[in-house]
């Protein structure tokens, strides 16, 4: 993906997709990979900021800041499923466009 995709984009691009996929990989993998049920508990918290924004610019760096943190800037482990791949990549691509989008 392009550099100037705006969050608006990527928002509309992966939101739905993430809300089904998160609950999922925290399902499959949170016994193996404790972290991601903090990963499903940040990614909440942003979906409620992002609802309660609504057209508005949602603040989500403490949220963004947290999910670095907990998932080593979105590095994959190598024992997981492409879902839970998937969900890291947009996340981190989420999370890049919010940033440029500042």
């Amino acid at each position: 993906m392009p550099n100037t995709t705006t969050f608006a984009a990527f928002k509309k691009q992966y939101l739905k997709v993430l809300k089904q996929y998160v609950p999922i990989v925290d399902r499959v993998h949170g016994s193996n990979h404790p972290e991601f049920h903090e990963v499903r508990q940040t990614f909440e918290a942003m979906v409620h900021k992002i609802d309660q924004a609504g057209a508005k610019h949602p603040a989500l760096q403490q949220e963004f800041a947290q999910l670095r943190t907990i998932t080593d800037t979105y590095r994959i482990p190598e024992d997981v499923c492409e879902t839970y791949e998937a969900v890291y990549q947009m996340l981190g691509e989420l999370d890049q466009a919010y940033h440029q989008t500042q």
